[in-house]
């Protein structure tokens, strides 16, 4: 029996069936705590308590399973959310790929957004830090890629920035971690909830030299890429720099930056500003470039 809410209730529900179970900057479990917090947080909600589901497929080393469930403890504790039930289920060999889990979190409301569908012309865009991390770490780590340092995955907590911005009384219209598909996924969503463009430069994106070597030797664009600690806040004209001064005091967000704005619409719904100042489209993720990354 859980303690009696002293807020709304947010809700979420995630599965996570990451191959390979380890890989630079995290691990299955960690990953799993970390993507349904975020989930959590990004809604403006504390998380408070976690279920936990494993998929074992047989055969999986004993040790391997000690690993992930220690990891999973050290994510929760640091996040301070509860792990308050779960469930364990063997499968046949080859019904799963080592390990699937699935977690649901529940959280407290504490700090309401208007969403997506609020956002107006001459809004600005922001991003907490560099992006592809996650979908290029697993990607050379799964294929045996030998980069020089590899990419390494951003998967970490955002609770702690969403709560020093509801602190500082930053105005935040919208907030979104940029997992599946990336930044260019959730540029497309914000402008088809707002009926608005989105406006990226070019130059301003943050990507590290890692992600961009990777990036160019697959063919893939860094904004297209999954990441597990990055989000996308969106805030009134005017307020980009006391947003960027209260983010860049929180460790995983000490490179965030604006990387664009809301426009009124456009024949294309997220367009990108070259430096020279022309404007192209940037298209909407199609299809899954990177499998298995979450």
């Amino acid at each position: 029996i859980l303690p009696a809410p002293t807020a709304a209730l947010a809700l979420s529900t995630d599965s996570f069936v990451v191959s390979p179970l380890f890989f630079p900057g995290g691990d299955i479990g960690s990953l799993a705590v970390h993507g349904t917090v975020n989930d959590l947080a990004v809604s403006g909600a504390r998380p408070r308590w976690l279920s936990l589901a494993l998929i074992i497929e047989e055969g999986l080393a004993i040790d391997v399973l000690h690993r992930v469930l220690a990891s999973v403890a050290l994510a929760a504790r640091r996040v301070g959310v509860q792990v308050v039930t779960g469930d364990t289920k063997v499968v046949p060999r080859h019904a799963a790929d080592q390990l699937f889990i699935n977690t649901t979190g529940v959280g407290e409301v504490f700090f309401p957004l208007p969403g997506p569908q609020s956002l107006q012309p001459g809004d600005e865009i922001l991003v907490s830090g560099p992006v592809g991390r996650h979908g290029m770490a697993v990607m050379t780590a799964r294929e045996g890629l030998e980069f020089d340092p590899s990419p390494t995955s951003d998967s970490a907590p955002l609770l702690d920035a969403v709560v020093a911005l509801e602190q500082a009384g930053i105005p935040v219209r919208a907030l979104r971690d940029a997992t599946r598909g990336g930044v260019a996924a959730v540029l497309h969503e914000w402008a088809q909830a707002s009926n608005l463009s989105m406006r990226r430069r070019e130059q301003d994106v943050p990507v590290t030299p890692e992600v961009r070597g990777a990036c160019e030797v697959l063919g893939l664009d860094p904004l297209h890429v999954a990441n597990e600690g990055t989000m996308l806040a969106a805030v009134p004209r005017g307020a980009a720099t006391a947003a960027l001064e209260v983010l860049h005091r929180v460790p995983e967000c000490a490179a965030a930056v604006r990387i664009g704005e809301v426009v009124p619409r456009l024949l294309a719904p997220v367009v990108v500003r070259r430096v020279l100042g022309q404007e192209i489209p940037l298209d909407e993720p199609l299809g899954a470039p990177l499998p298995r990354i979450c």
